[in-house]
Formats: structure tokens, C-alpha cells, sequence
């Protein structure tokens, strides 16, 4: 059974900020900024690719809400919400999960660091036949 399944079943214990019947919300044990949390379905799936669409949108309706809640009551400057995919990708636990990592411009309470850098020029003509 994989780790979120457990804290889903109550066999591992979490800090709970949200439950339902079909979504928990918990902070992340190794945060990465203040109030950084997951949004977990309680039904397995590996990843964003095979997670069911109405648990997929009922994970981003919370993950919405709770947004709100961070921003509303820690104060933070903003949020990064996030979802990896696959272990390339920065994928460690292999359920599907929302990151909300509220962003703050002081450091004291932020570790986060996403830079978008570019890549060689693209043949978009290309790109598209290959994804069309």
C-alpha cells in the first residue's frame, strides 16, 4: 500500500486541514514554504494521467478552496499549484496529489526556487504533427 493510501486509511497520521468522501488535504511533512499542503483523492491512481474526471475535478475544486483559505489566512504572496508527473518529473510518491506551496516575499518562510529557463529554437510545424 503506498504512503497516501495509508494516511487516506488512518494507518499513518497526518496534519489534516480538509477531508470529504472523495479528497483529504494535509501539510506536506517536508515543506517547502510555510502552510505548503497536498491535496490527496482517496482513490488510488498513479498520476494525473489515469486519475478518474470527477475525481480529478473535485481535486482541483478543493485544491481552489483551500488556495483561497492559505492566502486569506497566512498572508502569503502568492501560490504555486502543482502536480508532477512521473519521476523525471519530480514524482516521489506515486498517487496522484496537488502541491498548494503558498509563496511568501520573504524568504524567512519560502525555499522554493522555479525558474523557466529556454530551450534550442523549436519547429513548431513539427512539435505539432508529432502531438496532432
Amino acid at each position: 500500500m503506498c504512503v497516501f493510501c495509508s494516511i487516506v486509511k488512518g494507518d499513518i497520521p497526518s496534519n489534516k486541514l480538509y477531508e470529504d468522501d472523495m479528497v483529504i488535504a494535509f501539510f506536506d511533512i517536508n515543506p517547502t514554504s510555510y502552510g505548503h499542503c497536498l491535496v490527496v483523492p482517496k482513490e488510488h491512481c498513479d498520476s494525473f494521467l489515469d486519475c478518474p474526471t470527477k475525481t480529478l475535478d473535485h481535486v482541483f475544486e478543493v485544491a481552489q478552496k483551500l488556495a483561497n483559505v492559505l492566502e486569506e489566512k497566512l498572508g502569503c504572496d502568492g501560490i504555486n499549484v502543482l502536480t508532477n508527473i512521473h519521476e523525471a518529473a519530480g514524482q516521489s510518491v506515486n498517487h496522484f496529489h496537488v502541491h498548494l506551496i503558498p509563496r511568501y516575499a520573504n524568504k524567512d518562510h519560502d525555499s522554493v526556487s522555479i525558474e523557466f529557463g529556454e530551450i534550442e529554437k523549436v519547429d513548431f510545424e513539427d512539435l505539432l504533427s508529432k502531438v496532432k
